[in-house]
């Protein structure tokens, strides 16, 4: 199943019976508004999945909420890539697995067609393996599909607006794995030393913040300096430790310990 048309055609199709699609987005959510997914400007989403059922679940989730508008969906690696290269959008929603392929191969082929759009990975296998991958090659966040009902608009968000997302204990899981692997290859203290003298105090505030789930807007309230300074911080972080994402930004430190 595919739908390459417009909003509209997605609705009608996926709006719960009974339910008239105008209605199903009218319950306003209260939203700060310096931060990306407005009423009148809602994040653009695209869903690619070839599960019917969860295609279902997950685009219902995104029509009820006037902060995201899902503007296309596909169920194969063949018909993502058309989304990809055809349409606007801000984040995409990809499973692991589709029946043709990966969905890795979207998510790279996202980031040389849409730079400036994010992903997240979504699959009901939670190998490290495999959420590692996914943020190797560009996703800013890894969700086990069965755990997450009704949180996909707020992942879309927190990405849409600068943050990561990620299944809470996949996260600990993970940040245990690094301790146990930097115990194991553990560097003398001064090449940790080294590595963090790269960053400023301020930097690395900013990359404690992002480690933390915080939106680039979040950071700038939180430390009182403007957005701009702090996207500024983060690409002078992604310069420094030659990272290209959040994730990697934040894997790096942890496994360093530089913060």
């Amino acid at each position: 199943m595919s739908y390459l048309g417009t909003f509209e055609n997605v609705e009608e199709a996926l709006v719960p019976p009974g339910v008239l699609p105008n209605r199903a987005r009218s319950n306003s959510t209260i939203w700060p508004n310096f931060l990306v997914g407005q009423d009148d400007k809602p994040v653009r989403v695209i869903l690619i999945d070839d599960d019917e059922h969860m295609q279902r679940v997950v685009a219902q989730e995104l029509m009820v909420d006037p902060r995201t508008l899902l503007v296309g969906i596909a169920s194969s690696v063949k018909e993502g890539r058309r989304l990809i290269k055809n349409h606007e959008f801000d984040v995409m929603l990809v499973d692991v697995n589709l029946n043709d392929g990966l969905g890795f191969s979207l998510i790279e082929l996202m980031k040389f067609q849409r730079p400036s759009a994010e992903a997240i990975m979504f699959s009901i296998m939670e190998t490290d393996e495999q959420v590692l991958r996914a943020f190797e090659v560009g996703a800013t966040g890894y969700l086990v599909k069965h755990s997450w009902f009704g949180n996909y608009p707020q992942a879309v968000l927190q990405v849409a607006n600068g943050g990561a997302y990620i299944t809470p204990h996949l996260a600990r899981r993970l940040i245990q794995k690094f301790d146990t692997r930097n115990g194991a290859t553990a560097k003398p203290m001064t090449s940790h030393s080294c590595e963090s003298e790269l960053l400023s105090e301020r930097e690395k505030e900013v990359l404690r913040n992002v480690a933390n789930g915080y939106t680039s807007a979040e950071i700038a309230t939180r430390l009182e300096i403007s957005m701009l300074t702090v996207n500024s911080h983060i690409k002078n972080i992604y310069r420094k430790l030659r990272v290209r994402t959040r994730a990697q930004a934040v894997q790096f430190a942890a496994l360093r310990k530089l913060f």
